[in-house]
């Protein structure tokens, strides 16, 4: 009976299996760009898990963890944030991820700066990252973070595709830190105490 807790134990441990995916477009150009939100909480999530995302497959970078007796596959899609899908759609082929183990981090501008919001599923709301993932795997089933980066004053690509202001960067560097912490409370504790949780967190 031991060896066979035993057993299940470890059948548990490797077989259960969590993607996470953080959008951005890779290039220092865009680091600290509001459309990198997704990478930034990446990083803090690997920081906070004390492993790198450094190693190169499914057309990004990955790194593997494990945390609450969970495995978690951290991925940054290097395919540019309009084809995110091609990356995130390999890596869930590969690991055979189920839509409900599949939690996708991005910038969100109809939420103000550094609102959190929490969904199960639903369509991509415009956002371009979104989309590509929704096609590439037919699917609106699987969860998200959203990290709100405000409404544009002018053109929406100048928007996204320029840094924070100033005096949003105390929010934002917030909602990195608790967009992190929502994620592994999605994995540790299930998306309902998450959601309780974090849904609506606004520095």
């Amino acid at each position: 009976m031991a060896q066979q807790n035993v057993a299940l134990f470890f059948y548990r441990r490797w077989n259960v299996l969590f993607l996470i995916v953080g959008l951005g477009n890779p290039g220092k150009e865009y680091e600290n760009t509001r459309h990198n939100v997704g990478f930034k909480v990446l990083e803090k999530i690997s920081e906070k898990l004390g492993v790198k995302v450094d190693k190169i497959k499914f057309k990004g970078l990955f790194g593997e963890a494990t945390y609450g007796g969970e495995k978690i596959i951290l991925l940054k899609p290097m395919t540019f944030m309009n084809l995110s899908g091609q990356s995130v759609g390999e890596a869930v082929r590969y690991y055979k991820v189920p839509s409900e183990n599949l939690i996708v981090i991005y910038d969100d501008m109809d939420l103000p700066v550094g609102r959190l919001r929490i969904r199960r599923k639903g369509s991509s709301g415009g956002h371009k990252g979104m989309e590509s993932i929704i096609s590439c795997l037919s699917s609106e089933d699987f969860l998200r973070i959203r990290v709100g980066i405000g409404r544009p004053k002018g053109d929406v690509v100048d928007h996204v595709l320029g840094n924070f202001d100033p005096e949003e960067n105390q929010a934002v560097e917030s909602a990195i830190e608790a967009a992190a912490d929502a994620a592994l409370a999605i994995v540790k504790e299930g998306v309902q105490e998450a959601m309780n949780r974090y849904n609506g967190f606004m520095p």
